[in-house]
């Protein structure tokens, strides 16, 4: 019988796995309109926000206490759940949270697209693939 921990992680896991085929989706496409390329930081954003969720969870039921945001990545790194090059990146989009919302300013639109499309994505997705080997044993 699962814990409610291990139940609480392992649901926040299928919701973090739906945000990434929709963000991967988005990050697929060749060209944005500006509403689309609000609505690709918008959906990073939200997947952004579940992978670090579910890394809290997953912390708390292995018995880590982790309060913030930076806590969550850095013990995740410390525990295995993340390399050191995805932590950093990850880290990074944390920093850079604020400056991705601010579409409406073409040049860091396209920087954010970029950022999100080439850097944060991939090292989503590599969480992804690790979190679910996790939940495999």
């Amino acid at each position: 019988m699962e814990s409610n921990d291990q139940l609480r992680w392992r649901q926040r896991l299928e919701n973090y796995r739906k945000a990434c085929v929709q963000l991967e989706n988005a990050c697929g496409k060749k060209e944005y309109s500006d509403l689309e390329r609000a609505g690709l930081v918008q959906v990073f954003e939200f997947s952004f926000e579940l992978a670090r969720k579910t890394l809290k969870d997953l912390l708390l039921y292995g018995g880590y206490d982790v309060t913030t945001p930076r806590e969550v990545l850095r013990r995740s790194f410390a525990a295995g759940y993340l390399g050191e090059a995805d932590a950093e990146t990850l880290l990074d989009a944390l920093k850079k949270r604020n400056l991705l919302a601010h579409t409406y300013r073409e040049e860091l639109a396209q920087s954010a697209l970029t950022l999100i499309r080439e850097r944060y994505f991939p090292a989503l997705r590599r969480l992804l693939t690790r979190l679910e080997t996790e939940a495999r044993r």
